[in-house]
Order: C-alpha cells, then sequence, then structure tokens
C-alpha cells in the first residue's frame, strides 16, 4: 500500500514504512527525479517555472509561489496516498519542509482525502518512542490485513 508520511521528508518514517512491506510517498523520491545534474548544490534550484503553475491544483494564486512550488511536488504524493501517517509537534531536524503554510496545506489535504490516517505526536522520552513505533506497525500491519 500506499503510505503518506508527514512531514514528507522523515526518513525514519520511510523506513519503519518499507519494512513493513509498503511504499513510502516521500520527498525524497520526487527530488530524486529532478536532480539530473550532480554539479547542483541544492535541489530546490531544479524547480522549474512549471512546477508553481502545477501546484496551482493544490493552493490559490493568491498563495506564495514558493507553498505552490512545493505543493506541486507534495500535492501529487498526497493524491497519490492510499495511507498517511502524520508526526505532529516533530522537531525541526525531524523532517521539516521549511514552510509552515505548505505543513498545513499538506495535513488539511491529508486529512481531507479521508484515507486510513495515524496521527502520533512526536515522543520525547524513550516510553513514548517505543509506544509510537509499536503504534505504526499495529497501523501498517492493519492495513496490510485490510488490503488482503
Amino acid at each position: 500500500m500506499k503510505v503518506a508520511v508527514f512531514p514528507p521528508n522523515s526518513l525514519i518514517l520511510a523506513d519503519l514504512i518499507e519494512r513493513k512491506g509498503h511504499k513510502p510517498l516521500v520527498l525524497q523520491s520526487e527530488i530524486r527525479k529532478k536532480v539530473v545534474d550532480a554539479e547542483i548544490d541544492s535541489p530546490p534550484l531544479n524547480i522549474t517555472e512549471e512546477d508553481p503553475i502545477k501546484g496551482l491544483k493544490y493552493a490559490a494564486i493568491e498563495v506564495p509561489s514558493g507553498v505552490r512550488g512545493r505543493m506541486a511536488i507534495f500535492g501529487p504524493l498526497i493524491d497519490e496516498a492510499e495511507a498517511a501517517i502524520i508526526m505532529d509537534e516533530a522537531p525541526f531536524g525531524f523532517g521539516c519542509i521549511g514552510c509552515a503554510r505548505t505543513n498545513e496545506l499538506c495535513v488539511y489535504y491529508l486529512r481531507k482525502k479521508g484515507i486510513p490516517t495515524l496521527e502520533l505526536k512526536y515522543p520525547v522520552t524513550r516510553d513514548e518512542t517505543v509506544e509510537v513505533v509499536n503504534k505504526i506497525n499495529t497501523f501498517l500491519d492493519q492495513l496490510e490485513e485490510e488490503n488482503g
């Protein structure tokens, strides 16, 4: 099953999903498609003129172009998602995508989609971490059972 991850560049969540046999829908796979030159220092330089236009499907014209540009990448991942895991209150290093409005828009679209969704608060203790991993594994196991 295709599982959207939020924050969309969380390698931790992506790894847990892959280990359970599902496909994580993450930013890294989309950016990789855009990075075609080893000389490029930063993948955002690969955003084309068309990307903000594609983002109009997910954000109004009045929304800053940076949000539209990000949504041109994140929106199709959300469209493709059959399930989602959302980590709330994650620290910056866990996978922040750098734009609070884009974050809000992504979470809004994931919730609105009506797919199986697991929302968790970022753990701060060892016990909370074990509990979060167990909840994620249970959620992913249930997806597999439902999908047969």
